[in-house]
């Protein structure tokens, strides 16, 4: 459609509301345009992406699937009108002059253990994640992801979105897929952006935010270091109290990690540049993903997962947010059981009580009604339910990037 970049550009100078008319017979859901560095893009209404049909583009399951749901309004502000989305963190993205910072891996004010209504670090790498829509998956996105891609859709989830009044892109680092003959061109662009967060005398320290995937952490010659993949000549220093904490923390993540080979882990972190000019990592929370790229909790999460990915459904996988480990929420949504989506719970031993089968009190109200459970404690896996139609392919499917 040749006239449709004029068409959307001019429907945003005078703040019209196209309409979605993924239902057939039904109104359309509303939608806005929003400018991004590149030109213009549809968006979904804030919180509506239930109201579209499951084999839309734009559909997302209700926000109270998951952790989102007590975060919309409060930790993120979505503005239509402007199409900026204002993001409240629970963590600082500066450090003030000959103060220390304790880490917070592990600590009762962790990113991992935050309540209320701001994002933790993991739950604005979860933010990230399900804007980027690496939460969806198709049967025609196998063999489609890879860093690159994961690190492209990351970059455009990031813009038009703010924290403390400040560009988030401004202080985002995602490392570039390395590649030999581009080294030099590459260390420039990091040092370039690293330079933002240099220490300068009596004045607040800006700390970078930074997503990437761990190769390694290991002891150093002076407490430990981080290695991170497409970054082999920079590693990055944790003290000590941060290295405990970590393994406390995040124990299960690091334990499923070291036996797995397919599975990645990724670290959100906050880094800050030293005197030296090296980074050092203030505060990190990881999260665990498939060879997809697809976020899991536990094994038997992954297993879930990959049963999904190897049947070829269509789904949306649910991310806890703030939100505790022994809180019931949905672990994946399947998007080809008909008109709605079909929940997946898994229950874990301390929450057997609070199973009920049949009780709808624990499901959103968008539900099909039927929600599948599974207690790896007390059986296999069951059968998942049946498909009912074939999902649509994606009307922009995921390009190959070579890394």
């Amino acid at each position: 459609m040749p006239d449709f970049p004029e068409a959307i550009a001019k429907a945003h100078a005078h703040h019209l509301r196209p309409r979605c008319l993924c239902k057939p017979g039904a109104p359309g859901a509303e939608m806005y345009v929003a400018r991004l560095s590149d030109g213009f893009v549809i968006k979904r209404m804030p919180n509506t992406g239930w109201q579209h049909a499951t084999d839309c583009t734009s559909y997302e399951p209700p926000a109270d699937f998951s952790g989102l749901g007590p975060l919309v309004g409060s930790a993120i502000v979505e503005n239509p009108v402007t199409g900026v989305t204002s993001l409240r963190l629970d963590f600082p993205m500066t450090k003030l002059p000959g103060r220390h910072m304790q880490p917070a891996a592990g600590s009762s004010s962790s990113s991992v253990a935050s309540q209320g209504q701001r994002l933790g670090l993991r739950a604005l790498l979860h933010y990230l994640w399900d804007q980027a829509e690496l939460t969806h998956w198709k049967p025609g996105f196998a063999g489609r992801r890879n860093w690159a891609t994961v690190r492209r859709h990351l970059l455009q989830a990031a813009e038009n979105k703010t924290t403390h009044g400040q560009p988030l892109l401004a202080s985002l680092y995602i490392p570039e897929v390395f590649s030999v003959e581009q080294r030099n061109a590459i260390q420039t662009r990091r040092q370039r952006l690293w330079a933002r967060s240099a220490p300068r005398h009596g004045q607040p320290q800006p700390l970078l935010l930074m997503v990437a995937e761990v190769k390694e952490i290991a002891p150093a010659r002076f407490g430990h270091k981080a290695v991170i993949k497409h970054l082999p000549d920079q590693a990055f220093a944790l003290d000590d109290a941060l290295y405990r904490r970590l393994g406390r923390c995040f124990e299960c993540e690091l334990s499923l990690w070291s036996t797995e080979p397919d599975l990645h882990l990724l670290m959100v972190a906050t880094i800050r540049v030293d005197e030296a000019g090296t980074p050092c990592i203030v505060e990190m929370s990881l999260m665990l993903t498939t060879s997809q790229w697809l976020p899991v909790n536990d094994g038997w999460d992954r297993q879930l997962v990959e049963a999904l990915v190897r049947q070829g459904r269509s789904f949306v996988k649910g991310l806890r947010y703030n939100m505790q480990g022994d809180q019931s929420l949905v672990c994946a949504s399947l998007l080809d059981c008909g008109a709605k989506p079909c929940p997946l719970f898994i229950d874990h031993e301390h929450n057997l009580d609070t199973r009920l089968p049949a009780d709808r009190s624990v499901l959103p109200p968008d539900s099909s009604g039927a929600a599948w459970r599974w207690n790896p404690v007390l059986s296999d896996m069951p059968a998942l339910p049946r498909r009912q139609f074939n999902a649509q392919p994606s009307a922009s499917p995921e390009p190959v990037e070579v890394e």
